[in-house]
């Protein structure tokens, strides 16, 4: 019985050793989770972008706005000439935290009376947004109290936050854009990493060889079926979330649907060159996991990017489903357009260009 026991694993192993790429896989797979929920997976939120409107711009204004960011939850990412300065850059994405301090910020410190300062948070991610409003409160109450303690007829700062976006910080109003997002990428990954692959196992690779179809046009009329059922989930997906969920749609869905084709694309590519690597159907799931795992972590869709460490945080730039992530939130939940979206959008153009070029010059008409 043992020597039976020993064969069947001798004969396996000789199996895996015959199969370097799935080795391979099951080997780094391991690794790379222990690495990326090692850094990545972090509840705390610091180092958010803050966009600064200091109109009083004398030293009690500054006084105040370093005990914001010698705490480093706040990083002053720019400096606002006026105070729609400040809405465009949380409606871009470049800040999330506005602070606005009035002109008589001083005068009425000085004066003995409440100074009043305003924090604009960006509410479309509710982690962050709780953070930074806990942490703001928290600087405005211990910075009120010294100041009583210095000056006996001292007011506290009146500290009046504004919440944009997702007044009421639910995180399904955050999660849902991001779903959709996911839903895209796992259906259009999945489904056509086995498109090369399963003609190659079931040897109908052979068949269309000696066809007159062209390569693109085999490539083409192998990803349009997953683009419509793509699209479809999409439409479900919005539909429940608004329905069912309550997610108010701020944006434009036209654009919305444009924008998604530049993903879509993207994701189909990258199916596609797994695919054309792939030997088998394992394998292709295995690589398709491979690449989903960290776009699930690294992209922002549930862990707030700020938490991440630079490094890991850059590795994040590589994946599609970041800049679509980005565009979701901001047409869903912010309502901006496609010229505050220019940035990814060339970002999902470009990697589509690299990625279908690589699928291309991989996929060849022949029997490897």
């Amino acid at each position: 019985m043992i020597a039976r026991i020993w064969s069947i694993v001798h004969k396996e192993f000789i199996q895996i050793r015959r199969d370097p790429r799935t080795l391979a896989m099951v080997l780094a797979m391991p690794l790379m989770q222990l690495i990326l929920f090692g850094y990545a997976i972090n509840t705390t939120v610091d180092h958010i972008a803050t966009i600064v409107f200091d109109q009083a711009q004398d030293a009690q204004s500054r006084d105040f706005l370093g005990a914001f960011f010698n705490t480093g939850y706040f990083d002053r990412t720019a400096t606002a000439e006026r105070l729609d300065d400040v809405r465009s850059a949380i409606d871009a994405g470049s800040a999330r935290v506005g602070l606005v301090l009035p002109p008589d910020f001083s005068h009425d410190l000085i004066a003995g009376r409440a100074p009043t300062a305003q924090v604009v948070i960006d509410g479309s991610d509710p982690n962050t947004a709780q953070t930074a409003l806990l942490v703001a409160g928290t600087i405005a109450q211990a910075r009120s109290v010294e100041l009583l303690a210095q000056q006996a007829r001292g007011q506290p700062i009146d500290l009046r936050p504004v919440v944009l976006y997702n007044p009421s910080m639910q995180s399904i109003n955050f999660m849902i854009p991001g779903l959709l997002g996911l839903i895209l990428q796992f259906q259009t990954l999945l489904l056509t990493a086995f498109a090369i692959v399963r003609e190659r196992e079931r040897g109908t690779l052979e068949q269309l060889v000696v066809t007159p179809v062209k390569p693109w046009e085999l490539m083409l009329g192998k990803i349009l079926p997953y683009v419509a059922i793509a699209f479809a989930n999409v439409f479900v997906a919005s539909a429940i979330g608004r329905v069912w969920f309550r997610v108010e749609f701020a944006g434009s869905f036209p654009l919305l649907l444009l924008l998604a084709v530049l993903f879509v694309l993207s994701s189909l590519g990258l199916g596609l060159l797994i695919s054309t690597v792939s030997q088998t159907q394992t394998q292709a799931m295995q690589m398709a996991l491979f690449v989903m795992l960290p776009s699930i972590i690294l992209s922002g869709f549930v862990f707030p990017r700020e938490g991440m460490p630079p490094l890991i945080r850059e590795l994040g730039l590589l994946i599609p489903l970041t800049y679509f992530l980005r565009i979701l939130r901001g047409i869903i939940l912010k309502g901006v357009g496609v010229e505050l979206l220019a940035s990814e959008v060339l970002a999902l153009v470009l990697f589509g260009l690299i990625v279908f070029g690589l699928s291309a010059n991989r996929f060849r008409k022949t029997l490897d």
